[in-house]
């Protein structure tokens, strides 16, 4: 029998993410290369397909046939947006492909799209900025003079650099903040502060204050993910807390974290729009392209209530039940945090779990002992019993209390053994409830289960994950390393200084 080759191929999804995907088999035509780079993406919009031709020293070319394609073929994603006219006739259709994603890239609500970049790049400032910084930079390659700094230029410098910092978040860290002030100094030289130590602290100190300022600006301008926030700070807070207390902003990574409403939108369109979500969800077979369509139109509603409100989850149950199914799950960790859940999550975990079996193996004690016997339960040939026991191990070597969070039982409907975890995954196995990967499993989420029958445990801890940042839940207290682990470590996101714990671990994984 002949085996079947892999396709591997190098795609670019954009300038800040280019994967390396591998098909288990070459596609047959155009159509199924498409095919699949949607679902594997989840792109759910209309593109067209370019490669990098070897015959015209790699430039891009319009791809049209597959054999034209080389080996190992590096292909760009090119999005298409199709501008439809509204009419009657196309508001009755509203549920064709087609025109669901049209209304889905035209009603867009997200207004931010990448994470804060790894380098900060300092923006090209006004032409009468840019020209007194090219001359002071000539002065100081020339005797190391330092620009003298008038009080117009620097306002100059510092809002342009706010307007750039705030289309990637409006709460920059303290990291954050230095990483700007840095590349300001290492781009333009002659703005290096001869006092200070790093050469570049005054800029850092005068940036924070500009961006409260510009924060400001945009709250009278009426931005919701500052103007929820408009008196928490000092003594004209509303709710007499003291300063600071209750600041809603991203902490976890979130790039959408409230967003501003689609153009044209308002809060009766929008529970509209929920309302016939509803509908759809109570039928048998749903029209999935609908249902993509309005979550889509709906975000910023959803993110406002589960912010602002924080409703229990028996109320979001009944208000969107489309998001407690799986493709939503990871569309709505898309539209938050700007990447996809499932390949990054799946990527990391197999990237990790050769050096974590290795630790496993290296502790002692009762930790060893536990892990141990985790080890002697893993199929080592079984891609999902390796996930099963790092998932199962880690919260083991971080210190956490797993059995809080992974609960056992025989019948979905004894929730007395379950009705008290906030957060958690159920595992239902009638023959050996201690299995690794349990035949059935579900999703914890306020002592009731809220998804079930999924396809194996990393399966629901990867949604589980999806679900927290989709319904801003706070991680749990017996589980808070293993998911802070996750989010900075594996998935990279959100810029926090690590635990010790995880720190270290971190270190011995030589990452």
């Amino acid at each position: 029998m002949a085996v079947q080759q892999k396709f591997t191929m190098r795609v670019i999804v954009s300038e800040g993410d280019i994967r390396k995907l591998t098909m288990t088999k070459r596609p047959d035509t155009l159509e199924d290369l498409t095919g699949m780079l949607r679902d594997t993406l989840q792109a759910n919009y209309t593109f067209v397909l370019q490669y990098q031709d070897p015959e015209f020293d790699n430039e891009l070319c319009n791809l049209t046939d597959l054999s034209e394609l080389p080996e190992k073929p590096t292909i760009k994603i090119i999005p298409l947006i199709e501008l439809v006219p509204v009419t009657p006739q196309t508001e009755s259709c509203s549920d064709t492909g087609s025109q669901a994603d049209t209304d889905i890239l035209s009603n867009s609500s997200l207004d931010r799209s990448f994470q804060w970049p790894e380098i900060f790049e300092i923006p090209k400032f006004s032409v009468d900025v840019e020209y007194r910084l090219r001359q002071g930079n000539l002065l100081y390659l020339r005797d190391a003079t330092y620009l003298k700094m008038t009080k117009e230029l620097k306002h100059d410098i510092l809002e342009k650099l706010a307007e750039t910092m705030y289309a990637f978040k409006a709460y920059p860290t303290k990291r954050e903040f230095e990483d700007v002030a840095k590349a300001l100094v290492l781009t333009h030289p002659c703005l290096k502060e001869s006092g200070s130590s790093s050469c570049y602290d005054g800029w850092k100190n005068c940036l924070k204050f500009k961006m409260g300022n510009y924060r400001t600006k945009m709250r009278q301008l009426g931005r919701l993910d500052v103007t929820v926030n408009g008196g928490k700070r000092g003594r004209y807070s509303t709710d007499r807390d003291p300063p600071n207390k209750g600041i809603k902003k991203p902490r976890k990574g979130e790039i959408n974290f409230l967003p501003e409403y689609p153009e044209g939108k308002d809060d009766h369109i929008l529970e509209e729009a929920r309302q016939v979500l509803v509908t759809e969800m109570m039928k048998t077979k749903q029209n999935a392209s609908l249902v993509m369509k309005e979550m889509d139109v709906t975000f910023a509603l959803r993110r406002k209530e589960v912010v602002k409100n924080k409703p229990p989850i028996d109320q979001m149950l009944q208000r969107w039940p489309a998001l407690f199914t799986e493709s939503q799950v990871f569309c709505e960790f898309n539209r938050v945090v700007g990447k996809g859940l499932r390949e990054n999550f799946f990527d990391a975990l197999d990237r990790f779990s050769p050096s974590l079996m290795d630790l496993f193996r290296k502790k002692r004690g009762l930790t060893g002992q536990i892990l141990t016997d985790l080890l002697h339960k893993t199929k080592v040939n079984e891609p999902t019993h390796i996930r099963c026991l790092i998932l199962r191990g880690l919260p083991i070597i971080l210190g956490d209390d797993p059995s809080a969070f992974f609960r056992n039982c025989s019948d979905v409907n004894e929730n007395g053994l379950y009705s008290q975890t906030a957060v958690g995954i159920l595992c239902m196995d009638e023959e050996n409830s201690t299995q690794l990967n349990p035949s059935k499993v579900g999703i914890i989420l306020e002592g009731s289960v809220v998804m079930e029958d999924l396809a194996n445990l990393p399966q629901a801890f990867c949604l589980l994950f999806g679900l927290i940042y989709a319904l801003h839940l706070d991680y749990p207290k017996y589980m808070k390393n293993t998911f802070i682990f996750v989010q900075q470590v594996m998935l990279d996101l959100g810029r926090s200084e690590l635990t010790p714990k995880i720190q270290t671990l971190k270190n011995q994984l030589a990452l």
